[in-house]
């Protein structure tokens, strides 16, 4: 059941997803080589200390850390490790979500590490310019799966692969709500069991391709970290969406 947020929801959806981007913005210059991801979780966890606001992974169903890294071949739910090290080519998605006042926030974005290879840059570029395009779907006329369409319309040129198994969700007083938005291509029949954009809907978009095969697993020995098959690079970035009477806006937005 999808959630229509009121005035007030709205407003503390927002404060939460302004400091979720503000996160992001701190950590992004300490995204470098010869830093370990559980320093990057530290000074993240730090910053939410100390400005009062509580990072949503922390604890979520046995998650361990305040913020995901996945990096190169890890399409999402990385966790922070002081021996996983940057180096110079990486690239690495953090994840954050943060909660004020019983609401959430969720972005993240994918950053390049050092000197990276023109097919990773172009993949981080490519990926979003999906997101955007995903966006730019979102209008009250239109229904969710208008957003999936748009997206492999722009990225099948390229042959990437799109995770099907993880996609946007609702967000609100729940980390994970009601729907789960696609980022592909969804069959007819699919589509008609699609809801349409309704002002006051508050959902996150955030397409993961792979350079690669689309095709993905989940690590058997932490049960979170999720890689491609072919291990290919893979890259994410999120926007949290707010449905208004005229389209959409973006609560996440640098």
């Amino acid at each position: 059941m999808i959630v229509i947020k009121d005035q007030k929801e709205i407003f503390n959806i927002k404060s939460a997803c302004k400091m979720a981007s503000q996160l992001l913005d701190f950590i992004e210059p300490f995204v470098k080589p010869n830093i370990d991801t559980l320093s990057l979780n530290n000074l993240c966890h730090q910053w939410c200390l100390e400005h009062g606001v509580i990072p949503a992974p922390l604890n979520y169903k046995g998650f361990p850390k305040s913020i995901c890294t996945s990096v190169n071949d890890v399409v999402c739910h990385g966790i922070p490790n002081k021996e996983q090290i940057l180096k110079d080519g990486d690239i690495i998605n953090i994840d954050v979500t943060l909660i004020i006042n019983g609401y959430h926030g969720d972005t993240s974005r994918t950053f390049l590490v050092g000197d990276v290879s023109e097919g990773a840059k172009k993949l981080v570029e490519r990926t979003k310019k999906a997101l955007e395009i995903g966006i730019q779907a979102v209008h009250p006329k239109n229904y969710f799966y208008h957003i999936g369409e748009a997206i492999e319309k722009y990225i099948q040129q390229f042959n990437y692969g799109i995770v099907r198994e993880f996609g946007g969700h609702g967000i609100g007083e729940k980390f994970h709500e009601d729907p789960f938005v696609p980022h592909y291509l969804v069959s007819k029949k699919e589509r008609k069991k699609s809801n349409q954009f309704i002002p006051g809907m508050v959902f996150t978009v955030e397409p993961m391709i792979n350079q690669g095969h689309k095709e993905i697993f989940i690590d058997n020995q932490d049960g979170w970290t999720v890689f491609t098959k072919d291990h290919s690079l893979s890259a994410q970035f999120e926007h949290t969406i707010l449905v208004t009477k005229d389209g959409c806006e973006i609560l996440t937005d640098e």
